[in-house]
């Protein structure tokens, strides 16, 4: 049974990257690139590479992701690399389908050409991310940095970024197109942050209240989420209190509102958003991590285990 849903799981992150890279590829080749805007990462490598040469966006794209794989192999690991090969496979397909198919883009406006073209890549890319998947380009290069230096995998893509957007100056010779990938950059990395922290972002609830049972029994029985009682004193009053922690979905906070409202009108409540819930209930906490024998199993045969209490 694990086995199935294992399978399943895995069937249904290929899909999704290969939605994800299929709408960044749309995006990409219907509205940028006819605006002749180099936007950053190994897309925005192999635009100057098609502008100079004129060999398609997805040929160059993918010989810069494998160079880059090939050379990570070793510093990153074989894990990284693997997941890596799919994105990015999938991506330089789409590119090949896509750039000669809508080469002459949609509209006239180069504003809106950019707006639109900026937010397909960015839910491309963070639909791709939360199913475990990566386009390449730069999280490569970012991810060897990262190795042997301290600076953080975030910093690394953004220097990268910055100097490919502005190295196209010189092969356009125009500020504006500068301007214009670097408005790509800004709304890329902001959609994909969104579409990636939608999907674990959770509401917390401080509730401080005398009618505290009848609060947590109603969103057990209503909202169906589970609460704990903590123990604490009113510093002023110097008498103990119950304080209730909450956790909800952001789309449940109003209801747990309206039940803490109903029954007491005047409870003290605190609500705090929270970018990520993992456990029982909610997102599972997806971490790898090597398998270390039992403390029982490396003990001699001839040693007792211990417990505490």
């Amino acid at each position: 049974m694990t086995k199935k849903i294992n399978l399943w799981r895995s069937a249904r992150d290929y899909v999704f990257i290969s939605l994800g890279m299929a709408i960044y590829a749309f995006g990409f080749c219907g509205f940028i690139l006819p605006e002749r805007v180099v936007i950053g990462g190994a897309a925005g490598l192999s635009t100057i590479v098609y502008f100079l040469t004129g060999i398609p966006v997805a040929i160059t794209n993918y010989a810069l992701n494998l160079t880059l794989l090939a050379i990570a192999y070793k510093i990153v690991g074989k894990q990284f690399v693997l997941g890596t090969i799919f994105g990015c496979t999938m991506m330089s397909v789409f590119l090949g389908i896509f750039q000669p198919l809508l080469a002459s883009g949609f509209t006239d406006e180069s504003f809106l050409n950019i707006v639109i073209g900026g937010v397909a890549a960015g839910l491309g890319v963070g639909l791709a991310f939360t199913h475990n998947g990566s386009s390449g380009g730069t999280d490569i290069v970012a991810a060897m940095v990262s190795k042997h230096s301290n600076v953080t995998v975030g910093r690394t893509m953004l220097y990268t970024d910055l100097f490919i957007i502005s190295s196209s100056y010189f092969v356009t010779l125009q500020i504006d197109k500068v301007v214009f990938g670097l408005i790509v950059l800004f709304l890329c990395s902001y959609v994909a942050d969104m579409v990636i922290n939608t999907d674990r972002q959770a509401v917390q609830f401080t509730v401080f209240s005398s009618k505290w049972e009848e609060i947590a029994t109603a969103i057990n029985n209503e909202a169906h989420r589970g609460c704990t009682v903590l123990t604490g004193m009113g510093w002023y009053s110097k008498k103990e209190v119950k304080v209730l922690l909450v956790m909800c979905r952001k789309i449940e906070a109003v209801t747990i509102s309206r039940i803490i409202k109903s029954i007491d009108p005047n409870a003290f409540c605190a609500q705090a958003h929270v970018n990520g819930v993992y456990g029982k209930g909610f997102d599972e906490l997806k971490v790898k991590m090597k398998i270390k024998k039992s403390f029982a199993t490396q003990l001699p045969a001839n040693q007792p285990e211990t417990t505490n209490g």
